[in-house]
């Protein structure tokens, strides 16, 4: 069984910037790629940014891409959503996922097995 954990998000003004974390854990030697959606109310859920078991590879969006940078700690097991200049359009719950794929880093959410339970982010204008 793989557990994630989110922690981070709230209520910042545009061009503010916020962090989120998320931690995965799991059967020991597991390795997992992960990734960020992002649901606005009332829209499809939409692909953030992903990045491999070895963080070597990285991808964006291109709504977010030059504003959020994924990383992953050396111990592996938690990846940060560093988010700068904030913009309204940006407010969603942000998801994190994982894959047992652990050179995948694409955009598609059936390929991420395991999901977080979602942090709030709102971003007033």
């Amino acid at each position: 069984q793989v557990n994630i954990v989110q922690s981070g998000g709230g209520l910042v003004q545009a061009g503010d910037s916020l962090r989120l974390s998320c931690t995965t854990s799991g059967p020991t030697g597991g390795a997992w790629s992960t990734a960020w959606f992002r649901r606005a109310l009332g829209k499809e859920r939409e692909f953030v940014a992903a990045i491999t078991w070895s963080g070597q590879s990285t991808h964006y969006a291109n709504s977010v891409k030059g504003r959020f940078t994924i990383s992953r700690e050396n111990t592996k097991i938690t990846v940060h959503l560093q988010m700068d200049s904030l913009k309204p359009e940006d407010t969603a719950v942000y998801y994190c996922a994982a894959t047992g794929q652990e050179t995948y880093y694409g955009p598609q959410a059936r390929e991420y097995e395991y999901w977080g339970q979602g942090t709030q982010v709102t971003v007033s204008s």
